[in-house]
């Protein structure tokens, strides 16, 4: 008979069962486990194909639609962006109306090439040759003379008068061009606007008075002072009769078009606005972007429209120079009125290329931080390099320590922090150009990769 040891129950070794009677794995778990394990998986199994089967309805469903709150967001954001894009090139006519204006070092500077430029210079010197050799006295000759002598000397010049005419316009033409070849014509020149910027506003505002004023469809200069110049310098030259020339205001065209009064109305608009079109410009850009939905798009439709608008102002002005030279009347020398329109302009010009290579820079900027796979890419390759470097670096003994540790605690801020800087330093400037937008773009990407570079997690 078989009997019964002590333990053998308790143990539970020999029949496979636990105390609570559920059967036991081969290692001692209770085999009931597996199933357990099995349910769960099979859970967690139909719950992704759930999901699946949600994003396939989804996807061939197309895209839920928007909130009404979010539709009115978007409403106002695209309103606020078209309203940036549009206000750009009046911002910048604004900008230059007044820095003409207010600016006499700025009007100065616009003025001065025309004392180099040769289209200037020989209108100026057939403008002043002609109204000289008109006020020349030549009947004065006779006064000296006794009465007798005066009919037979008269005869004489009238025999020779056109021979005596041509001889004087000669001289007084070379006299003219010697002295508009001269420094003195760009010192005087200098002078000469230098008074005139006090009537410039009268010139916007349309009173006339000062070296430059509005007749009716024309802004013409007063010529006067450089026609006393040539005066003192032919009797200098032993030609006494010139001091007999009574002072002569003569007029140089600087602009004459149908369209003044418009655009002098347009310019007193804009000189009054001022400053104001810029930062209301400013204002709805950032409104715009603020508002929308996907800000990082927005940024880059904001920065192509503005560059958009700016590009359109400058077809603009190669549009109307084109007009404006058509319709000068056939008196008005050509190459000098396109010099004027060329000098004129150029700052409005500069500020047009400012604009659209800072748009660019920005869309540019924006796209790189992007999700998108190539500006993914970029990035890659930018830290892949920027880390090698790194490497490199540290082979040949260079040990970051805690400013590497600080920089890759605090790399994200510091690197919004640069394009602050370079941003403040855009504004604050002056009259940028693009050569100064583009150092200021390269200088902060330098800022940018030294952040990259001294990254160093340093140990964990």
């Amino acid at each position: 008979m078989p009997t019964d040891e002590p333990g053998a129950e308790s143990e539970g070794g020999t029949d496979g069962r636990c105390d609570d009677g559920r059967d036991e794995g081969p290692a001692g778990r209770p085999a009931g486990g597996h199933d357990d394990e099995l349910a769960e998986l099979r859970a967690r199994l139909n719950a992704v194909e759930d999901q699946e089967a949600r994003l396939a309805h989804q996807l061939a469903a197309g895209p839920a639609p928007r909130p009404p709150r979010h539709r009115v967001r978007s409403s106002f954001a695209a309103l606020l962006i078209v309203l940036a894009c549009v206000l750009t090139p009046l911002s910048a006519l604004a900008l230059w109306a007044r820095s003409e204006i207010s600016d006499t070092d700025r009007y100065l500077a616009t003025m001065a090439p025309l004392a180099e430029d040769p289209r200037i210079k020989a209108a100026v010197t057939d403008r002043v040759t002609a109204e000289i050799v008109k006020k020349l006295p030549l009947d004065s000759l006779l006064d000296g003379l006794a009465p007798d002598d005066k009919p037979k000397l008269g005869a004489l010049l009238g025999g020779i008068g056109q021979a005596l005419g041509d001889g004087l316009s000669g001289l007084v033409h070379d006299q003219v061009e010697r002295i508009v070849d001269s420094d003195a014509f760009v010192t005087l020149w200098t002078d000469v606007n230098r008074d005139a910027h006090a009537a410039v506003e009268k010139m916007v505002t349309g009173q006339g008075g000062g070296a430059v004023e509005v007749r009716d469809d024309t802004v013409v200069l007063d010529l006067a002072p450089v026609i006393a110049r040539v005066k003192s310098a032919l009797v200098d030259q032993g030609i006494p009769l010139a001091s007999r020339i009574p002072e002569i205001h003569t007029s140089y065209t600087l602009v004459r078009s149908d369209t003044v009064p418009e655009v002098r109305t347009a310019l007193r608009v804009l000189d009054l606005a001022g400053f104001w079109v810029p930062v209301l410009a400013g204002a709805c850009a950032l409104g715009g972007v603020l508002l929308a939905t996907r800000r990082r798009r927005a940024v880059v439709v904001t920065a192509l429209g503005m560059a958009g608008g700016a590009l359109v102002l400058g077809i603009g002005l190669s549009v109307f120079r084109a007009v404006y030279l058509d319709r000068l009347p056939a008196d008005v020398d050509q190459a000098a009125a396109q010099a004027v329109y060329d000098t004129l302009v150029r700052y409005l010009r500069s500020a047009v290329r400012v604009v659209v290579t800072l748009g660019l820079l920005v869309a540019l900027g924006a796209w790189v931080i992007g999700p998108g796979r190539w500006a993914r890419t970029v990035r890659g390759g930018w830290r892949a390099g920027l880390g090698a470097v790194r490497r490199v670096a540290g082979r040949a003994g260079l040990r970051l320590g805690p400013v590497g540790r600080f920089v890759h605690r605090w790399k994200a801020p510091l690197g919004w922090l640069a394009v602050a800087l370079a941003a403040l330093a855009f504004v604050l400037w002056s009259h940028p150009t693009v050569l100064v937008t583009l150092c200021l773009a390269l200088g902060l990407i330098a800022a940018l990769a030294v952040l990259e570079l001294l990254d160093a997690p340093g140990p964990a």
